[in-house]
């Protein structure tokens, strides 16, 4: 279950020179997106190379594999009980 999701982006000093123009952020900045997912017993951060020009929180989010089972009506098996019946 996630708990909750945030985009950093972290700036990319060293980025091979015939990437020139990809890659960068509104400030002209080249950068990397880390994607940070929490949950209760978890944290991971996991770097995101997307489609070179389409760096922003959105288009990462939207091609995360982390809403893959959100989005295919898929979740973990819970069970609970009301009234007495257990579902």
């Amino acid at each position: 279950m996630i708990g909750s999701i945030d985009c950093m982006h972290w700036q990319w000093k060293n980025y091979p020179t015939a990437w020139q123009g990809d890659y960068g952020n509104r400030k002209g900045q080249k950068s990397i997106i880390l994607e940070a997912v929490a949950g209760l017993y978890t944290w991971v951060w996991h770097a995101f190379f997307g489609v070179a020009g389409s760096q922003n929180d959105l288009n990462v989010l939207g091609q995360s594999p982390v809403f893959n089972d959100v989005l295919r009506g898929q979740g973990p098996n819970v069970t609970y009980q009301v009234n007495n019946t257990v579902y």
